[in-house]
């Protein structure tokens, strides 16, 4: 049956705190030493002396002051004021009181859309062993981070590291995601730890029996190298011919002061090359961090 005016909903029951009478007839109304302020004078139940109280005659009510219709005196005793609750407010509900189904089914709606990718300092709630947390969208976004790209812009003909002749590629369309790589005399040096993938894409001009090869070497220490993996192709014609190969291998770099990589050229015999270029990618190293270590 509906209610002619406001419909009747279930309030914040509250008892305020004690109240001690003396020579005044107007007193604060707090609950855990904080002001409230009742409904109204008939959403208060009051008592005085052991006797209910009429509101309106024995007292009213202004924001959080309770006024009786006399001054007390000390003889006097406030058993107690209980506040009804706010018909407009349900107040603070209990802990552990607030169940699924008391949460409306379209609370996240095309209202609260972010429609956009949410910023590094955005938060998220997550259930970390039972208990709700929240967490920046920076230690959770994951996915590639870092993406770059470099190439030989000249021809290797001879054995031995690569030192020279490397760059960002930077032709037209080309670009990098994240930080870049920073290179030195052919050692390179990673942003940023985490999981990375580093592939070699080859390309060789060889004449007879050659066996062409680019190594990747890394080191953990910033010093003694070991070979990660090889791109090779081999040769057997007595005419020049070309022949291109690719290969990569995960690293896990834990520290971007110790864990570095380089490039070594393998038997590059005569008139064989490895094939460069400063305009378009030919050989070139591509570095790419999947995640975190």
């Amino acid at each position: 049956m509906p209610y002619i005016g406001r419909t009747p909903l279930v309030g914040a029951y509250q008892k305020c705190d004690a109240l001690n009478a003396s020579a005044t007839a107007d007193y604060t109304l707090q609950v855990s030493s904080t002001n409230v302020v009742p409904e109204s004078v008939n959403h208060m139940i009051v008592s005085l002396n052991g006797v209910i109280q009429s509101p309106t005659t024995a007292y009213t009510v202004s924001g959080a002051t309770l006024s009786f219709a006399s001054a007390l005196t000390s003889n006097d005793t406030i058993d107690f004021v209980l506040l009804l609750g706010n018909v407009l407010d349900i107040g603070t509900p209990s802990d552990a009181t607030v169940t699924n189904a008391k949460l409306a089914q379209d609370i996240i709606s095309g209202e609260t859309e972010l429609a956009v990718a949410p910023a590094d300092t955005d938060e998220f709630l997550v259930s970390d062993a039972g208990t709700l947390k929240r967490i920046d969208y920076s230690l959770i976004k994951g996915g590639i981070t870092v993406a770059d790209c470099w190439r030989l812009t000249a021809i290797v003909s001879s054995d031995g590291d690569i030192t020279s002749n490397l760059e960002q590629n930077d032709t037209g369309i080309q670009g990098t995601l994240g930080s870049a790589m920073t290179e030195s005399s052919g050692i390179f040096t990673f942003p940023s730890t985490g999981i990375w993938q580093v592939t070699i894409y080859a390309s060789y001009t060889g004449l007879s029996e050659n066996l062409m090869s680019i190594e990747c070497h890394g080191t953990d220490d910033d010093s003694s190298y070991v070979v990660l993996t090889k791109s090779q192709d081999g040769q057997r014609n007595t005419t020049l011919t070309h022949a291109a190969s690719s290969v990569s291998t995960i690293l896990d770099i834990t520290s971007t002061s110790t864990h570095k990589v380089k490039f070594v050229a393998e038997s590059i015999g005569a008139s064989s090359y490895i094939n460069g270029d400063g305009d378009k990618n030919v050989t070139c190293f591509t570095f790419i961090r999947l995640g975190d270590t």
